[in-house]
């Protein structure tokens, strides 16, 4: 990628598989924890991350606060100012704001209605195997 570090957003489906099952999204996680990239998020994301991996996964409290505060000591926190709404699910258009605020290059997911787009502004939308390639 060379030059200035680049800004990314990992989508949750993107850091649940990073935190629960390992792969090229753990790799992606570790470019950002060793400062290789810089990983944005915003509290609806972490909100999002804390639903989904208490619901469906038996961590503990413990775990789970970890992880909490590693998003937030470890990524980059915005607050979008600005409420979008380009795509169908809601959630996604957080994965747009927080990406936007931020200021990425990036957006890093799984999800095919993010993937569909291709691009949000200057804003390119990758899966963990195409980010990976890249790096």
């Amino acid at each position: 990628m060379g030059g200035e570090r680049k800004r990314v957003v990992l989508d949750t489906n993107v850091l649940v598989s990073a935190i629960v099952f390992g792969g090229t999204p753990k790799k992606i996680l570790f470019l950002i924890l060793k400062g290789i990239v810089i990983g944005v998020i915003s509290p609806a994301l972490i909100a999002e991350l804390s639903e989904v991996i208490h619901k469906k996964f038996p961590f503990s409290e413990a775990d789970l606060e970890y992880w909490g505060k590693l998003m937030e000591t470890d990524f980059e926190l915005v607050k979008p100012r600005t409420e979008l709404s380009v795509t169908r699910d809601i959630d996604d258009n957080r994965v747009l704001e927080a990406a936007l605020a931020g200021g990425c290059d990036y957006i890093v997911t799984g999800d095919e209605d993010l993937l569909i787009l291709k691009k949000y502004k200057k804003i390119k939308i990758l899966t963990p195997n195409e980010f990976i390639e890249m790096v």
